[in-house]
C-alpha cells in the first residue's frame, strides 16, 4: 500500500466522484479523495489527511482537463463553498449523481437487483433557491454579506452575485448591505465575539415571488427600521428580527419579532397556498419541489377512504396536497413553528381532513397511534441524516401497506431502505431528482411496499417475512 505525507504534492488522475462532491484517485493501491478534481482530470494535489486506507488532497495545478469541464458562470467560484460543481457539464453532473444513486443502493444497502430511474433534471440552472443564508463581514467599504470560504468556518467572502440564488433575494442582500453602511453598523467577529451583524435569511415564494428577510444580529434593538423599510424591493412583504446571543452561528430556532410588514411569505405549490415563517421548512427550489411533491402523491397511489401519515411533515406540503386524494391525514413534526404553519395552511386552503401535531417521530407514533386509525399510507421525508434506528421501528411498527420515502441523502436512504426490506418491505421504485444544481445534493422518492410473503415461503431478492417488531419494543 502507497504511503503519503501530509503537504506531500502528487500527480493523479481523477477517476470518478464520491458523493459530497470530491474527486476520486488513486496513488498505487491507496484511494485519494480530491477537492476541486473532476473525472478524467490530471492534476498536482497536495496532500491534506493521511489515513490507513485513504488520504484527502487538494488540486492546487490542472494539468490536463478531464472531458466534462465548462467554464463556471460565477466569480467566486472555487473560493465560495457553495457550488461545487459550476464547472461540470450539467450532462455530467447528472450521469454522476445518478451513479451515486446507484452506487449507494449497492454498495451500502445491498440492493444488487434495484436499479434506480433516470434521474429526473431541473427546471432552472440558475436562480432556482428560494432561501438563502448570508453572513456578514467587515468589508474595505464597510460591512458586507456572503458566504463562507470553501473548508473555513471562520473566513467569509463578499459576494457580488449569487447565481443560484434570485435576482430578487440579491436585491435584498444589496439593499441590507446599503442599510448597514449608511448606519455604520458593524459585522459579528466570530472569534472574537465582538459586532452586532451576523445573518440575513433571504426567503421568497417561488410561486408568488413574495419575499421575506431574517437579519440574525447579535444582542441590541435594531436601528434605522424606517430607512430600511425604503431601500427594499417592493416584492419585500416584511422583514423580521432574531436574536442570537449564543457562540454557534446558527439562525434556526430563534425567535423572530416583527420589525416591519408580514412575518411569514405565501408560497403557491400544486394549487395551494401556504403560509410559511422565516424558520418553517419547505423545499428551496419551488418548481422541483412542485415535480417532487406530485410525484411522491403519484406513487402513493392514494384512495379516497385512505388513512395517510405524513412524518417529518415540515409545513405540511405533502400532508395537505395528499389530503383531497384521501380520507384523512396526520402530520407530525418537531418543530413548533412548522407546524403552526401546518395548521394555518390547512385553514387558508379549506382542508378539514388534515391534522398536524407537534413531536418527534420516534416518540410521537405510540401516542397518536393509541386515538388516531392505523395508516395505510406513510410518507416519510426525515432529515439528511436519515432515519433513526429507533425511528425505522416506529415505520415497521404501523406497517401501512404504502411507503413513500423523500430522502435527501442516498448514503442515509440506503441502509433505512435496506432495514425497512429487512422488516417486511418490497423496495419498488427509486426516482432521484436533481432540485440543485452545481451542487453535489441529490433528492430521491422511494416507493415500498408491503410484502404479502408469510414466514416458511421460500426467500426471494427484495422480500422479507411479513413481521415487525413487537410494540413492546423500544
Amino acid at each position: 500500500m502507497a504511503t503519503v505525507t501530509r503537504g506531500e504534492e502528487i500527480e493523479l488522475r481523477v477517476d470518478a466522484l464520491a458523493y459530497g462532491g470530491r474527486g476520486v484517485a488513486r496513488h498505487g493501491e491507496l484511494v485519494v479523495f480530491v477537492a476541486r478534481g473532476l473525472p478524467g482530470d490530471r492534476v498536482r494535489a497536495r496532500v491534506t489527511k493521511f489515513k490507513r486506507r485513504y488520504a484527502e488532497a487538494q488540486a492546487i495545478e490542472l494539468l490536463e482537463p478531464g472531458p466534462g469541464r465548462v467554464e463556471p458562470r460565477c466569480a467566486h467560484f472555487g473560493v465560495c463553498g457553495g457550488c461545487a460543481w459550476q464547472d461540470l457539464g450539467y450532462a455530467e453532473q447528472l450521469r454522476h449523481k445518478g451513479s451515486q444513486v446507484a452506487d449507494a443502493l449497492r454498495r451500502i444497502g445491498g440492493f444488487d437487483d434495484v436499479e434506480p430511474e433516470p434521474m429526473m433534471p431541473a427546471e432552472s440552472l440558475y436562480g432556482y433557491r428560494n432561501k438563502v443564508e448570508y453572513s456578514w463581514s467587515a468589508g474595505p467599504d464597510g460591512p458586507r454579506l456572503g458566504y463562507h470560504r470553501l473548508g473555513r468556518w471562520d473566513r467569509l467572502i463578499a459576494v457580488d452575485h449569487c447565481h443560484i440564488a434570485s435576482d430578487g433575494s440579491n436585491d435584498v442582500r444589496r439593499a441590507f448591505e446599503r442599510w448597514a453602511g449608511e448606519l455604520g453598523l458593524p459585522a459579528y467577529d466570530q472569534r472574537g465575539g465582538e459586532g452586532y451583524l451576523r445573518h440575513l435569511v433571504v426567503r421568497e415564494g417561488g410561486g408568488t415571488v413574495e419575499l421575506l428577510a431574517m437579519l440574525v444580529t447579535a444582542p441590541g434593538d435594531v436601528p434605522g427600521v424606517e430607512r430600511l423599510a425604503e431601500l427594499v424591493p417592493d416584492a419585500v412583504v416584511g422583514v423580521v428580527h432574531a436574536v442570537n446571543a449564543g457562540v454557534a452561528e446558527v439562525s434556526i430556532g430563534l425567535e423572530q419579532t416583527p420589525l416591519f410588514g408580514r412575518d411569514r411569505f405565501t408560497e403557491r405549490i400544486g394549487g395551494l397556498e401556504f403560509s410559511v415563517t422565516a424558520g418553517a421548512f419547505m423545499q428551496t427550489n419551488t418548481a422541483m419541489a412542485e415535480r417532487l411533491y406530485a410525484l411522491a402523491i403519484e406513487l402513493a397511489g392514494l384512495r379516497p377512504d385512505d388513512v395517510v401519515w405524513d412524518l417529518y411533515c415540515g409545513a405540511g406540503a405533502i400532508g395537505l396536497l395528499a389530503a383531497p386524494h384521501a380520507g384523512h391525514v396526520y402530520g407530525i413534526e418537531i418543530s413548533e413553528e412548522s407546524i403552526a404553519g401546518a395548521r394555518a395552511n390547512a385553514v387558508r386552503n379549506g382542508i378539514a381532513n388534515a391534522e398536524f401535531v407537534v413531536g418527534d417521530v420516534a416518540k410521537s407514533v405510540r401516542p397518536l397511534l393509541e386515538r388516531v386509525p392505523r395508516p395505510d399510507v406513510v410518507f416519510v421525508d426525515p432529515p439528511r441524516s436519515g432515519l433513526t434506528p429507533k425511528a425505522v421501528r416506529r415505520v415497521l411498527e404501523l406497517a401501512p401497506q404504502r411507503l413513500v420515502y423523500v430522502s435527501c441523502n442516498p448514503t442515509t436512504f440506503a441502509p433505512n431502505a435496506r432495514q425497512l426490506v429487512d422488516g417486511g418491505y418490497i423496495l419498488e421504485t427509486v426516482r432521484p431528482l436533481d432540485m440543485f444544481p452545481h451542487t453535489p445534493h441529490i433528492e430521491c422518492i422511494a416507493r415500498l411496499r408491503r410484502s404479502n410473503r408469510q414466514p416458511g415461503d421460500s426467500p426471494r431478492m427484495g422480500t422479507v417475512p411479513n413481521t415487525a417488531p413487537s410494540p413492546a419494543a423500544s
